[in-house]
């Protein structure tokens, strides 16, 4: 069964850290580009970051480039997302999922940035 789990999430004071993990099962994230998204309350879900198949490409929405690092590991087959020099705007659902051939979407992993 092909699937996601994402993890990781939580409260964190604005400036902290936290490190969010996206296990995949059913398929090989050596094999596809993978996302990271967010969704915050009343908003639409955006992509955040991207890393390429050969895992040697990434790419990150403006709001988060410096801050964020996503990487894979292919032993563990599961995508990570590290986010530092956290802000009350980063508040939101985290979500992964492959980039060119979407599978069914996680329950994703919440973020909360607030003192």
């Amino acid at each position: 069964q092909v699937r996601v789990v994402e993890s990781g999430g939580g409260l964190v004071q604005p400036g902290g850290s936290l490190r969010l993990s996206c296990a995949a099962s059913g398929f090989f994230v050596s094999r596809y580009s993978m996302s990271w998204y967010r969704q915050a309350p009343g908003k639409e879900r955006g992509l955040v970051a991207d890393i390429t198949s050969n895992g040697d490409g990434t790419v990150y929405v403006d709001s988060v480039k410096g801050r964020f690092t996503i990487s894979r590991d292919t032993a563990k087959n599961t995508v990570s997302l590290q986010m530092n020099s956290l802000k009350p705007e980063d508040t939101a659902v985290y979500y992964c999922n492959r980039k060119f051939v979407p599978t069914t979407w996680g329950r994703g992993t919440q973020v909360t940035v607030s003192s």
